[in-house]
């Protein structure tokens, strides 16, 4: 077994083969996103905003702009909610994109986007400081009324990166509001770099990727949560944060690989372990592909978009 077993096993989480059957949503020839059968059949009944053929489901041609394009999807999530067939949307836009969020062919409301598959761009920041020569970090745990992970461990800062927003404006907010950092320490994050993967959800196919930052503060900060998301706050050694990934599920899913990469960026993770170059390219998968599992089990098909 290797040695970083422990890391590498929220890497396949986060990465799982496929085992139920998802059909592309294309729009102008590019994937855009992945639905389940049964909502594709439900679309069925909005031919002017989408053709539901047996393998593939593709935006009107005649929605060849990005404002009819944007209001059609807008109409069909709020119809499609009242027949509880998605979440309510929540006034939160996303992008809608077989690339760069700045290449969006669309917007669709953040709630309703979950189900179409659509890829999301979030971020996550690492708040620690230096106290005696070892690193510690700041751990957030989520209020118990969150919708997803309720009570788990978080980031510091983490949240989705919403349409129509800059990254630094949005970290600036996202900083304030769930830690207290105000915007000028914000604008001290270094970023370094992303994570991506590729899971299925309750609500649907998520193919996410997380811009990652690291704030190194002062030892006389202390987070105060502003929005109601976070319970608490606790100042760990990164040993025990190490292990707590390692050993444990107590983290909100994504942030264990978010945590992992600091781990190898600040050298507790050493390139000589068995299992380092498996656990590095599984921290950054291609946006938007689908792993299945062939019929004999032994197989694997992989498609690729964007």
């Amino acid at each position: 077994m290797s040695d970083l077993e422990g890391y590498l096993r929220h890497v396949r989480a986060c990465n799982p083969v496929v085992d139920e059957p998802f059909l592309p949503w294309l729009v102008e020839g590019r994937v855009v996103g992945w639905l389940r059968p049964a909502l594709a059949e439900a679309l069925e009944r909005y031919p002017e905003v989408f053709r539901v053929l047996p393998q593939r489901v593709e935006l009107a041609p005649g929605l060849d702009t990005f404002e009819s394009r944007s209001q059609a999807l807008a109409r069909v999530g709020e119809q499609l909610a009242e027949l509880g067939l998605v979440t309510p949307p929540m006034g939160e836009l996303y992008p809608v994109t077989a690339g760069r969020r700045e290449e969006a062919c669309c917007i669709m409301d953040r709630a309703v986007a979950a189900w179409f598959g659509v890829r999301t761009f979030g971020q996550h920041l690492n708040g620690f400081l230096r106290r005696d020569g070892e690193i510690h970090m700041w751990i957030g745990r989520r209020a118990r009324d969150r919708l997803v992970f309720p009570g788990r461990l978080d980031h510091l800062v983490a949240g989705g990166l919403p349409w129509g927003v800059g990254l630094w404006e949005n970290l600036e907010k996202e900083c304030w509001e769930e830690a207290g950092i105000p915007p000028p320490l914000a604008r001290q994050a270094v970023p370094v770099g992303l994570v991506s993967y590729n899971r299925v959800a309750q609500r649907g196919f998520r193919s996410d990727v997380l811009y990652c930052y690291d704030l190194e503060l002062s030892p006389d900060f202390e987070p105060r949560n502003t929005d109601g998301e976070v319970e608490s706050f606790t100042l760990l050694p990164l040993e025990e944060v190490a292990r707590l990934v390692r050993d444990t599920d107590e983290f909100k899913l994504n942030c264990n690989l978010v945590i992992t990469d600091f781990l190898i960026r600040h050298g507790y993770i050493q390139p000589d372990e068995p299992g380092y170059l498996a656990l590095n390219l599984g921290l950054r998968q291609p946006p938007g592909r689908l792993r299945t599992r062939a019929g004999d089990g032994a197989r694997f098909i992989e498609i690729q978009t964007g």
